[in-house]
């Protein structure tokens, strides 16, 4: 579980994220990164729409995305905003498969974001 500090929770965080986060894709999902500077905690948001499928599907695509961000704050605690969205074969994925691409997003839209000598934060 994400404690509240390692959590986006405002709208206009998500949007933020989103406009001006380096993104990346995969099969199962969509990936934001934005840099927040190095005092701030790793935070972490999660877009599950009714297209996933049912509420039962949608808690456990998220559950299972809170548990692959728990893992990956193990190693970025500080620094970054990322928003997830779930595309709909998420549903049928299965937890290696999601967890495989929530890193492999995760890491690629971190290397943009760096490549970019951090200007995504200020939307430049």
């Amino acid at each position: 579980m994400l404690s509240t500090a390692h959590r986006v929770r405002t709208a206009t965080d998500f949007s933020h994220t989103v406009r001006s986060g380096a993104r990346s894709g995969c099969r199962n999902l969509v990936l934001y990164a934005v840099g927040t500077g190095t005092g701030t905690p790793s935070r972490f948001g999660f877009i599950v729409s009714k297209s996933v499928g049912n509420a039962v599907t949608r808690n456990l695509v998220k559950r299972r995305l809170r548990e692959a961000a728990a893992s990956a704050l193990a190693q970025r605690p500080v620094g970054l905003d990322v928003v997830v969205r779930a595309l709909p074969p998420a549903a049928s994925a299965s937890w290696f498969d999601l967890s495989s691409d929530f890193e492999r997003c995760l890491a690629s839209s971190v290397k943009r974001f760096s490549k970019s000598g951090g200007r995504k934060e200020d939307g430049k």
